[in-house]
């Protein structure tokens, strides 16, 4: 947008209805806009090339409504998570997660019974990996266990999001998704992986030692690999998933595994810094996509692009301190959808659909076949 731009003026320009503009970016009244915003203008070309496979992260908090309206652009809906105890028993989410499989099921959307090793403080905890990937007594009773589960509950596949593996347990994790998968299949059912970013089989670091790509890749059924957190809470403001680094694991990663069976992480977020950054002290907000573009529409600032990262950022100042934003836009999600298109790749998986971005959802349909799975 540049200056002077309304949606009144844009909607004459493109032949489009002004309340269509408004609905697809979800703009509030008085419907002002700020220099340098992307809006997703539906002019009723569209550009389908190939069929993809989405899937999207749901904690059973989400609201309903945001749920319904994104649902029928999903093929699987991953919900966040089931945790194991060492002994292999399993403990669902706090919440009941029945009625998002019912909905999912309802709109034709795989539902996918998340994994994650998460110890008492909530955090990743590769004592609790360790344990279960080592006992083989344990390790099958977590399996038995979620095939149960799955069964009972109508669950269509498992997704596996062990993180911070320690190296020395690489192979005993590479053991436990093969039995894992194996055992999946026997009951019907189908197994992902969540892959750390990586740019080469011997990079080092607690987030890659202890996952073999290529293993992993010829086991699962499918990846995740979480092309997203460059940006972070406790890091300096950059973009979340600049596409110039998502280029780099993802070019990395076609190599080891079938691009067909690898699913591109993007991230449904955006951060707020204050400034100056002070590593361990900042601790940068959370922020929704819309709500990144309220904060500069209401502060009266120009919304500028970073053509290398491909994302959307801008500063404003509030109470004195000046504040650094980074989030996803039209821009930036055409740019990772045309590198699906490029590399072929099974489609993207979205960390996480919490709040909606109906414009992400119209530019899937609008790039892409998407697969139903039910």
């Amino acid at each position: 947008m540049k200056q002077g731009d309304t949606v009144n003026s844009i909607a004459a320009a493109y032949g489009v209805s002004a309340d269509t503009i408004i609905f697809d970016n979800q703009l509030i009244y008085p419907y002002q806009l700020a220099i340098g915003q992307a809006l997703l203008i539906d002019t009723g070309t569209q550009s389908k090339t190939m069929e993809i496979r989405s899937n999207g992260y749901a904690y059973p908090f989400i609201s309903r409504w945001v749920l319904d309206n994104t649902l029928p652009y999903l093929s699987e809906l991953s919900i966040f998570s089931y945790g194991f105890t060492t002994e292999g028993e399993l403990i669902p989410p706090i919440l009941d997660d029945e009625w998002m499989i019912e909905r999912a099921l309802n709109t034709s959307t795989l539902p996918i019974l998340t994994l994650t090793p998460f110890g008492a403080n909530g955090n990743f905890d590769n004592t609790l990996i360790s344990a279960i990937v080592n006992d083989m007594e344990s390790r099958d009773r977590l399996i038995e266990n979620l095939v149960m589960t799955m069964q009972e509950k109508s669950y269509g596949g498992l997704d596996i999001d062990f993180e911070f593996i320690k190296a020395e347990d690489r192979d005993a994790f590479t053991e436990f998704v093969r039995v894992c998968t194996q055992r999946m299949h026997e009951a019907g059912f189908q197994v992902s992986v969540a892959l750390a970013p990586k740019t080469s089989a011997m990079q080092r670091g607690l987030l890659y030692e202890g996952k073999d790509y290529r293993a992993l890749g010829e086991i699962a059924d499918h990846v995740l690999v979480m092309t997203y957190e460059w940006g972070y809470t406790y890091g300096p403001p950059m973009a979340v998933a600049p596409l110039n680094m998502v280029r780099n694991v993802l070019e990395y990663a076609v190599t080891e595994i079938p691009p067909e069976k690898i699913s591109m992480g993007i991230p449904n977020y955006g951060y707020d810094w204050e400034l100056p950054y002070e590593r361990g002290i900042t601790r940068a907000r959370t922020i929704g996509n819309i709500e990144a573009v309220r904060i500069a529409v209401s502060r009266g600032v120009e919304i500028k692009f970073d053509e290398v990262a491909m994302t959307p950022y801008f500063n404003y100042d509030s109470g004195g301190t000046t504040h650094e934003v980074w989030f996803e836009d039209a821009r930036s999600i055409q740019a990772k959808y045309d590198l699906i298109k490029e590399l072929g790749l099974r489609g993207p998986g979205f960390w996480q659909i919490m709040q909606l971005f109906r414009t992400n959802w119209l530019l899937l349909d609008n790039n892409f076949y998407i697969v139903k799975e039910v």
